[in-house]
């Protein structure tokens, strides 16, 4: 049975990654950065440039010149808040979220623009690239006296009480999770 129009073209941007290496946002930040702004000068150059089909190229030109672009989520947020200066800081995060994944099955990390947000019924953490060599862990410890290391978070978030600086995978460790882990079970 063939597919309606919409099915289609569901189906084109979901295999667009594993046809041309890259996903539908991914090309649409190539070619926003290219400043064309006609489609069919856009569809000439993702052609010319780097080898796509005519289809590909032009629902790239659509997507990239219509006002309701889709925003990115999920994974490609985590890539972003880790890309460029900040890539060093990757293992970081992944460390914190395998340790908070083994608290339960309930354990959510969603992720924002800027940062990701660690949940059960409700935010108990977040993890935050804030410098090319710091990575901020907050977390919500209501009426736990801050210490040199579990600040109060002041003006760095107000969704946590308390924020963790934190420069390296060495410091991800039994005391970061165990307050994570506190954190958690109030939550």
């Amino acid at each position: 049975m063939a597919k309606s129009p919409e099915e289609a073209l569901k189906t084109m941007i979901a295999n667009m990654k594993a046809n041309t290496g890259k996903s539908l946002d991914e090309w649409v930040k190539i070619a926003t950065a290219s400043k064309l702004a006609k489609h069919g000068e856009i569809v000439k150059m993702l052609k010319a440039e780097h080898g796509l089909g005519h289809g590909f190229a032009n629902q790239v030109a659509a997507t990239t010149l219509s006002a309701g672009a889709a925003p990115p989520e999920g994974d490609e947020l985590l890539d972003a808040q880790y890309a460029g200066a900040k890539a060093g800081l990757r293992p970081i995060y992944d460390a914190i979220a395998k340790a908070v994944s083994k608290f339960g099955g309930d354990v959510e990390c969603s992720q924002k623009k800027t940062y990701v947000s660690l949940r059960r019924s409700k935010q108990f953490g977040l993890v935050q690239p804030t410098t090319a060599t710091r990575v901020d862990v907050g977390i919500n410890l209501k009426g736990v006296e801050p210490t040199a290391r579990l600040e109060a978070s002041g003006s760095f978030n107000a969704m946590v009480s308390h924020r963790v600086r934190v420069g390296s995978v060495k410091e991800v460790d039994a005391e970061l999770i165990g307050w994570l882990k506190k954190a958690y079970e109030g939550a």
